[in-house]
């Protein structure tokens, strides 16, 4: 009976994955205009039941979704439906609050993308760029100012810091961006100039700090992205005058990634459910805490999931990768920050509401390391989600007692 139900529930979301190419590819890429996509989503709860055998599905619910995204090009990987709607969208507006920047070289073969499962030709939202990769980027405050980088966490985007970059605009120069595979940022087909590996990532992350500001910086950053950073900072020391961590996984325990986002790892069911905007992006950041999100800011949030087949790919891929070294990538996290050479200012943040990670042994490590932890009652995993201008009054806090 359970292969019964799963083969059913499988080929319930194979259409959506193998739908025919949108004829927004023909578009002009990336840059998303006034217009949005509304595009109707259908989830069906499917059952196996004695009459199975006849071939007949229980669709015990159905629920549609009106998903507003903005045009953009499309890969072939869209949901069926849509129409167009008149009328800007939230996620246009975040859009036109940001810019490109240019930063990590582009190591690929030169060949077109193809999907994974079926060999087939991507759009060119999924085509590596011939030098450079492009990171969206949104700037607040004085360029004059102290400089704070805001890193969002996995899987997430620079959106989820909207409610702190005006608090810590009044006093610094402030820059959210949104990581490879994420947002408005490329996503380049793995294995075809960025295989999402966690080196590469430090290796860009690198890139793109060099490109944005000569000067030191404050880094924050949320989440599962917390090991990658350390990494970073652990050798360029030189150029941070603060650290803060939220909500990192810091002990062993958390070196496993919750099945929220393990799923994704899974061959062929992981490509299938990347492809769902609910289960990529609604449910990998509501089942962490208690954050609730607002139709218009879930919107933004599922829009690079409803655009393009490469967000899912690129949540697969890092997803693997993650399965592969995150351990590895805590344990040096905890090492640097235990070591006597260690020298840069850290604080953690931590929201106590946190359904993926474990509050325990936090406490005792910040205070065998004197490292200041500052606790966040009712935040879940994404602090900056929950507790938005709290937390930017927090890091504006800490920052003004040091400088």
């Amino acid at each position: 009976m359970a292969t019964a139900q799963s083969n059913i529930i499988v080929a319930s979301l194979l259409p959506s994955f193998l739908s025919l190419r949108s004829p927004l590819d023909s578009r002009s890429p990336s840059i998303p205009t006034s217009l949005g996509l509304r595009r109707t989503l259908r989830l069906i709860s499917c059952s196996s039941s004695s009459s199975s055998s006849s071939g007949n599905r229980d669709r015990d619910e159905e629920k549609e979704y009106l998903i507003d995204a903005p045009v953009s090009v499309g890969d072939g990987f869209s949901f069926s439906g849509g129409k167009y709607s008149d009328g800007p969208s939230k996620s246009d507006e975040w859009f036109r609050q940001g810019k490109i920047v240019k930063a990590h070289p582009v190591f690929g073969s030169g060949r077109k993308a193809k999907d994974p499962i079926f060999g087939l030709a991507m759009g060119s939202a999924s085509q590596t760029k011939a030098d450079v990769f492009r990171w969206f980027c949104v700037e607040g405050g004085n360029p004059a100012n102290p400089t704070i980088v805001l890193i969002h966490g996995f899987p997430s985007q620079a959106y989820s810091y909207r409610k702190v970059i005006p608090v810590l605009s009044k006093n610094y120069h402030v820059i959210a961006f949104d990581w490879l595979g994420f947002g408005f940022s490329d996503k380049p087909q793995p294995r075809y100039g960025f295989d999402y590996t966690l080196d590469e990532y430090t290796l860009a992350l690198e890139s793109l700090i060099s490109e944005l500001t000569l000067d030191k910086v404050c880094l924050v950053v949320q989440g599962y992205f917390a090991p990658i950073v350390v990494k970073y900072a652990g050798t360029h020391q030189e150029k941070l005058n603060d650290l803060v961590l939220v909500n990192p996984p810091l002990m062993d325990k958390h070196a496993t990634l919750p099945s929220t986002l393990s799923i994704f790892s899974n061959f062929l069911l992981g490509e299938i459910f990347s492809q769902d905007p609910l289960r990529a992006s609604d449910r990998a950041l509501t089942s962490c805490g208690p954050y609730q999100m607002k139709e218009e800011d879930a919107m933004v949030y599922r829009s690079p999931y409803l655009t393009s087949g490469s967000s899912g790919f690129a949540l697969n891929a890092l997803s693997r990768a993650m399965k592969k070294e995150l351990k590895a990538y805590v344990k040096a996290m905890r090492t640097t920050l235990s070591s006597e050479t260690w020298e840069v200012r850290t604080t953690i943040c931590w929201g106590q509401r946190d359904c993926w990670l474990g509050y325990e042994g936090i406490d005792d490590f910040c205070k065998e390391f004197n490292h200041k932890l500052v606790e966040l009652q009712m935040a879940g995993h994404h602090v900056q989600e929950d507790c938005g201008e709290e937390l930017g009054k927090i890091i504006s806090g800490i920052f003004s007692k040091r400088s």
